[in-house]
């Protein structure tokens, strides 16, 4: 019998599909919103100090209600009216200790993954070494935020901070106290992990809040605990051992091919534009969900992770390109985040095959956990795919 006449015939099964489905994706750890960052450029020179500010619209709308009229778009002309508050709401956010900031020019830029503020600061200090950067942008409304810092000295190493704003300030001048929240000095030290690991965690922390990619993953895990019987019938599999090998193969092949257009996009040798790659992530979702219901691809299952998994790569691109980082600290930054992304990828599929495992023995594995797992899926992904066509909102993650 076909999934979706067991599916109309049983109305409690798209209830326990959802059920079902929500256990797995709390277990992946899918964060309610994906995972946003602010670029911090700073120069300094002797009695000088030149910084530059670049932050996402998309996050500035959600802490100002940029879209003045509603309608789900920012014009130029919204944008404009809004800079005076962008700027007084950022600048209250950031200090750096020993440093009175003054605002400079602003400006828009397009970037792969959206239009950005731009927000060029300057002060005459000396910055002190290492700096103390007090940040605390969105903390009120996403906790999940980052700023990533990168000081440049005449003469020195790059130095890279990434900078948590829900961290309280300790210590600092009347200036940086004004602006409580992250304290990291630029070079890794006052209690933060060295600059140079930090990347690693910032991998972790973007597969864990990248719910488009939590999702994908768990599409392509959901029959990874059956396997065809006589007749080809769905049936349990006896051992774990013989879940992990199917898994172990997706995963492999989505690692390498997201490895490989995330260098590709970082080292901006290969670009793609936010307004494709999105839309395109929510289509790898929906794809590889009917392909569980009713399988479309002429090609086994690991050829059609590593494609799509080409195209979820340009989505984790964007953190290490902005920063036009020398080669070989480039080089060992993506190092970690890559790594940081298959560790953060190897706690969702563990956590979704321990799941799943223990569930493949229920009577209704197949028509509620794949088959509703799998059209829930399709719906989210179909929304998200609508929302970022049209660019306007309509779930709440």
């Amino acid at each position: 019998m076909r999934c979706s006449e067991r599916l109309a015939r049983a109305g409690r099964a798209a209830r326990r599909a959802g059920l079902a489905f929500a256990l797995v994706l709390l277990a992946g750890g899918a964060q309610a919103h994906k995972s946003s960052d602010s670029y911090l450029q700073i120069e300094a020179k002797p009695g000088a100090l030149a910084l530059r500010w670049d932050i996402a619209l998309r996050d500035l709308d959600i802490a100002l209600d940029l879209d003045a009229d509603g309608d789900g778009k920012l014009t130029w002309g919204e944008i404009k009216a809004a800079w005076p508050r962008i700027e007084a709401y950022a600048t209250a956010r950031l200090a750096i200790e020993g440093c009175e900031l003054r605002p400079g020019e602003r400006a828009l830029e397009r970037r792969n993954d959206g239009a950005y503020a731009v927000l060029h600061l300057s002060s005459s200090c000396t910055l002190p070494a290492p700096p103390v950067i007090r940040y605390a942008l969105f903390a009120e409304v996403d906790p999940t935020h980052r700023g990533i810092a990168k000081v440049e000295r005449p003469g020195e190493p790059v130095a890279l901070s990434v900078l948590d704003p829900s961290r309280s300030a300790t210590a600092g001048t009347a200036a940086a106290t004004a602006a409580s929240g992250a304290s990291a000095d630029a070079s890794g030290k006052a209690g933060e992990a060295p600059w140079r690991w930090q990347f690693l965690q910032e991998g972790i922390r973007h597969i864990l809040g990248g719910y488009d990619h939590v999702l994908f993953l768990l599409c392509l895990l959901l029959p990874a605990v059956m396997r065809r019987g006589e007749g080809g019938r769905w049936q349990p599999v006896e051992r774990l051992s013989q879940a992990i090998l199917p898994v172990v193969g997706i995963v492999t092949a989505f690692t390498v091919a997201h490895s490989i257009t995330l260098a590709l996009a970082a080292l901006k040798l290969v670009s793609l534009p936010s307004w494709f790659i999105e839309p395109a992530i929510a289509v790898t979702i929906v794809l590889a969900a009917i392909d569980n219901v009713w399988p479309v691809f002429p090609v086994r299952r690991v050829v059609v992770t590593f494609f799509f998994g080409l195209i979820h790569g340009f989505g984790f691109a964007s953190v290490l390109a902005e920063l036009n980082l020398p080669t070989a600290d480039f080089a060992w930054a993506l190092l970690q985040f890559n790594l940081g992304l298959e560790a953060g990828q190897l706690m969702i599929v563990v956590a979704a095959t321990a799941v799943l495992f223990g569930l493949r023995h229920w009577q209704r594995y197949r028509p509620v956990v794949i088959c509703g797992g799998s059209f829930l899926a399709m719906a989210i992904a179909g929304l998200w795919f609508v929302e970022r066509v049209a660019n306007f909102k309509i779930l709440p993650f």
